[in-house]
């Protein structure tokens, strides 16, 4: 591999770091437009690695809390973690579209209550639901073991940054402005790359724990199913996608894929 395309590597690895989180990363030399969203198309083949990476502390603190304290505890502060290391990112995103499409009577209306930063009781119950079924799978695969709930809280959050961009691969954008629209649409062989390994990712937790690969098969197989009802579900609402939708399918196919893992138990 040459140089240049070591350094362009680089560079969309940390897009999606600046981009996916809130860490202060600094900026590189190597990096010819750092904060451009003209970088998004090609850099998203590395968003699993980038999920990955920003898992990283939160699992970290599960591994570590959960030796000292009752599972339940310790996944409250992996996914507090999480969510500062994110800035609650995808948790924003679900909210607003949670009080958007359950407020809202008309497409204009939606979108309209979507762009509002407040939260409404659609937004606010969907909060309180994403965090107690992340924090009871984590508490159940916790009980496991710590192999298997790292795993697969590292693998949850790789697999579902790229299943999060779903919805802007396949849908065309709802406004005429906003992130989404500045967005340059994913490449195709950006797409390919980062869902290989994704897959790959995703499938880890129970083969690095000694379990039935067919389950984390399976685990893939409806965190995909849950990221594209997302998707179904925009285009019925609003005819396309806004950075709010990907956002929640982000967190509709973590879901999915952690309460998937628990079946094992």
């Amino acid at each position: 591999m040459a140089h240049s395309d070591i350094m362009r590597l680089l560079s969309d690895l940390l897009f999606c770091l600046r981009f996916y989180s809130r860490l202060p990363l600094p900026v590189f030399r190597f990096e010819a437009a750092p904060h451009s969203m003209g970088e998004f198309g090609r850099a998203v083949r590395l968003a699993p690695i980038a999920g990955l990476l920003i898992a990283l502390p939160a699992g970290l603190l599960l591994a570590g809390a959960g030796a000292l304290l009752p599972p339940e505890l310790a996944a409250v502060l992996a996914l507090a973690a999480l969510a500062a290391t994110t800035g609650a990112f995808h948790e924003d995103g679900l909210a607003d579209v949670a009080d958007g499409f359950g407020g809202g009577r008309t497409r204009e209306r939606k979108l309209e209550i979507m762009r509002d930063s407040r939260i409404g009781a659609y937004g606010g119950v969907a909060l309180c639901l994403s965090l107690l079924a992340r924090w009871a799978a984590l508490t159940a695969l916790l009980r496991l073991g710590t192999a298997p709930a790292l795993t697969a809280l590292l693998a949850a959050a790789a697999l579902s940054r790229w299943l999060g961009l779903l919805p802007i691969a396949l849908l065309p954008p709802a406004r005429k402005d906003g992130a989404a629209h500045a967005a340059v649409g994913p490449q195709r062989s950006a797409m390919v790359v980062g869902g290989l390994a994704a897959t790959a990712l995703g499938l880890a937790p129970w083969w690095l724990a000694g379990g039935a690969p067919g389950l984390s098969m399976a685990a893939v197989t409806l965190a995909c199913g849950a990221a594209l009802g997302v998707v179904f579900i925009s285009w019925r609402q609003i005819r396309g996608q806004t950075g709010d939708v990907a956002g929640a399918a982000q967190q509709a196919a973590e879901i999915a894929f952690l309460i998937a893992l628990c079946a094992h138990i």
